[in-house]
């Protein structure tokens, strides 16, 4: 495997080109990150995250009309990508709704550059950075747990868009025992995985064995 395999994918998604530039520019000097692409709209961006089964998405909030829907497309077209939401003038409301699109990180386009690479390092390890934030507003944790206090991992269980092939079924038993993958590379695992969550409409690998278990897919011993 080599060296590049274990880097960060990052897309830069953002309207201004000087932004993107300069995002670009320190970024790169990161040794454990590469940009896979840059996005200028909405198109463009779904179709690179497609294409390239990014780590994380640095999205404008402006990017579309409708920003938090947009990072929930990102999402149901590549589940395994944190979504880290950029904004001009962040609050509480919009904190609110980068939950509800479970995006893993809401900062301000002020972000300091050291700031914004230890967010998509922890983004990129499964981490939700936007917890901190969460944590520290009160009145935006009581909204969410007023939102989600019927939430459960079991939701959308039933909604299949088709049965598991023997190979994705195989890999979520590795998952679940949290053993080593199998003998094949990286980029075809994480292909693998990223099927796996949207047949099982999960946004997560932890949900995914979850709702795998209780449909009787896979047992855990």
């Amino acid at each position: 495997m080599t060296e590049s395999a274990h880097k960060i994918r990052v897309i830069i998604a953002d309207q201004q080109p000087l932004f993107r530039k300069g995002i670009h520019f320190f970024l790169s000097e990161a040794p454990d990150i590469v940009i896979c692409a840059e996005a200028s709209s909405e198109a463009e961006l779904v179709a690179a995250a497609v294409r390239e089964i990014p780590d994380v998405v640095l999205l404008d909030i402006s990017l579309a009309s409708e920003g938090m829907d947009l990072a929930r497309m990102v999402k149901q077209h590549v589940p395994t990508a944190a979504v880290i939401v950029i904004a001009p003038a962040p609050n509480d409301e919009g904190l609110f709704m980068a939950i509800k699109a479970r995006a893993a990180g809401y900062v301000s386009r002020n972000i300091a550059s050291e700031e914004l690479i230890t967010i998509i390092r922890r983004a990129a390890r499964g981490e939700y950075p936007l917890n901190d934030t969460f944590l520290s507003q009160p009145k935006v944790a009581a909204q969410v747990l007023e939102q989600f206090r019927d939430f459960s991992w079991g939701k959308g269980v039933e909604t299949f868009v088709s049965p598991l092939t023997p190979r994705e079924t195989e890999i979520l038993n590795y998952m679940a025992k949290g053993a080593g993958m199998l003998d094949i590379s990286e980029q075809t695992i994480k292909n693998h995985v990223t099927s796996i969550l949207r047949k099982l409409d999960a946004n997560a690998r932890t949900q995914a064995v979850i709702t795998a278990v209780k449909r009787g897919i896979i047992t855990i011993n």
